[in-house]
């Protein structure tokens, strides 16, 4: 009879390790208003319809969205150590510096702030995404040039993907950008998705790539 319950106890472990869901690996996306749907519904912003996309596509992974409309790079950092501490995320999308640009925070400074968090997501293991943001050219070429220059600086020093613009084929059409000609309408969001899906499948599949590596050669890619 004790033979039999310690049978039966030992099957209901091997069926529970079997039909027990495996767990999500997490995508964090750390933007600003664009990444936000501001003033749009919150379901047809991009990042909601990336959750579509991730779950047709990718089951076994989850997005989470921690963007904050009026982001700066300064608060970010300043919430990114308990972000990482909760979500154990896999993948960090880095969408933030717009705010910065527009309120004439230093260059420096912000350069500054997206190499930390940079460094605080690649050093939880995390493949980093980090998306170039460009400031409306009235603030003048050198300046808007400079500002481009420094996330395509970052992304090469850390080695992280690069999407070159969130706005591509958005940012320069009056028909998919709301009246203040900062932010997309709701329908530019799928262009926006495409713009960044590219990039974050990449992201995906480096990091399904990588937990198949024996332990001694993870992280090598």
């Amino acid at each position: 009879m004790k033979a039999w319950y310690r049978f039966s106890g030992f099957l209901l472990m091997i069926i529970t390790c079997y039909t027990l869901p495996a767990q999500s690996r997490n995508i964090l996306i750390v933007g600003d208003s664009l990444s936000a749907s501001y003033n749009i519904p919150l379901e047809q912003g991009w990042v909601e319809l990336l959750k579509q996309r991730v779950a047709e596509q990718a089951t076994d992974f989850n997005v989470i969205n921690a963007s904050i409309s009026g982001e700066t790079t300064q608060n970010a950092l300043l919430r990114l150590p308990d972000l990482l501490q909760r979500h154990a995320p896999e993948i960090v999308v880095i969408e933030l510096g717009g705010n910065d640009g527009l309120r004439g925070f230093s260059l420096p400074s912000i350069k500054q702030n997206l190499s930390a968090m940079i460094q605080k997501a690649q050093a939880q293991g995390a493949t980093v995404v980090l998306t170039g943001i460009h400031i409306p050219p009235n603030y003048g070429p050198a300046y808007t040039k400079v500002f481009y220059q420094a996330y395509l600086d970052l992304s090469k020093q850390y080695n992280t993907l690069f999407v070159p613009f969130i706005l591509e084929g958005v940012g320069d059409n009056p028909e998919l950008m709301q009246a203040d000609g900062v932010h997309p309408k709701a329908s530019a969001q799928p262009i926006v998705l495409d713009n960044m899906w590219p990039t974050i499948k990449t992201a995906i599949e480096q990091v399904k790539q990588n937990s198949a590596l024996p332990a001694d050669k993870k992280n090598a890619l």
